[in-house]
């Protein structure tokens, strides 16, 4: 299992948690690492890829109703904040292979049986009602600016984005709130996920260390950050099957950034 120890008997505290300085050239290790460990499983990818584009799908159809069309981009700009969510087995995955245990899909989610599950199923709902906030502050923008009826087609959608000052407007005020969501996801994340696999914490003490490793290395963060959407927008262009590749080697990734921020 990921932690032998109960979830009542959580004692560590992020002040004594340490926090390491790190460099851009740890960020590319960790991506070499995490393509070391999707070798060594890549077929658990597949895996992810389905599950990934499926639970934003659900919840997507539900929060939309009929008419999506003019949040489509909403949504698949927020399926990056569910990918810390469905990524936890890849990080497990990566753990045991470091500690040289076996690798197997049961293996992959055998946190499910230990303490740390209770507080990875809380930061997993933060980030889902996260992504949910996301998607009703993108269709409350759309309405405020082009009212309730929604585009009749793509093209036309298109015409109204790049030639009238509303869809100017759209454009630029839908990115700066993106990036609102997109760093507070990465903030309370990118460590908080990895951190509850291998440490007695509590949710709420893992996105504090989390937020602590970002702003302690705000400018490699911010890099971070940017190869994850580039990689991850590179995968969507190939129809989504580059995702197949793109988010386990992320999510491997994640892990062995983790191990450079946070010390033992």
């Amino acid at each position: 299992m990921a932690q032998e120890t109960s979830f009542a008997d959580v004692v560590v505290t992020t002040e004594e948690i340490g926090i390491r300085k790190i460099h851009v050239h740890d960020l590319w290790q960790s991506l070499r690492e995490g393509y070391d460990d999707f070798n060594a499983k890549p077929s658990l990818g597949v895996f992810v890829t389905i599950i990934y584009p499926l639970v934003a799908l659900l919840l997507t159809l539900y929060l939309l109703g009929e008419h999506p069309l003019h949040m489509i981009f909403p949504v698949i700009a927020g399926f990056t904040l569910l990918g810390p969510v469905v990524s936890v087995g890849l990080f497990e995955m990566s753990r045991r292979r470091e500690r040289g245990l076996d690798l197997n899909w049961r293996s992959a989610f055998q946190f499910i049986h230990s303490s740390s599950f209770a507080p990875i199923l809380a930061l997993s709902i933060a980030m889902m009602l996260l992504y949910v906030g996301w998607l009703l502050m993108a269709k409350f923008l759309y309405v405020g600016l082009f009212g309730a009826h929604p585009p009749v087609s793509v093209a036309d959608f298109a015409t109204q984005l790049v030639t009238t000052r509303r869809g100017g407007a759209l454009v630029f005020y839908g990115n700066a709130v993106g990036f609102v969501f997109a760093f507070t996801a990465l903030a309370i994340s990118v460590v908080g996920f990895p951190l509850l696999l291998d440490k007695p914490v509590s949710s709420v003490t893992a996105m504090i260390t989390s937020i602590r490793a970002v702003t302690s290395n705000p400018a490699v963060m911010a890099v971070w950050g940017a190869t994850v959407v580039v990689l991850l927008a590179a995968g969507a262009l190939l129809l989504l099957v580059g995702l197949a590749a793109v988010l386990p080697i992320l999510g491997h990734a994640t892990w062995h950034l983790y191990r450079k921020l946070v010390a033992p």
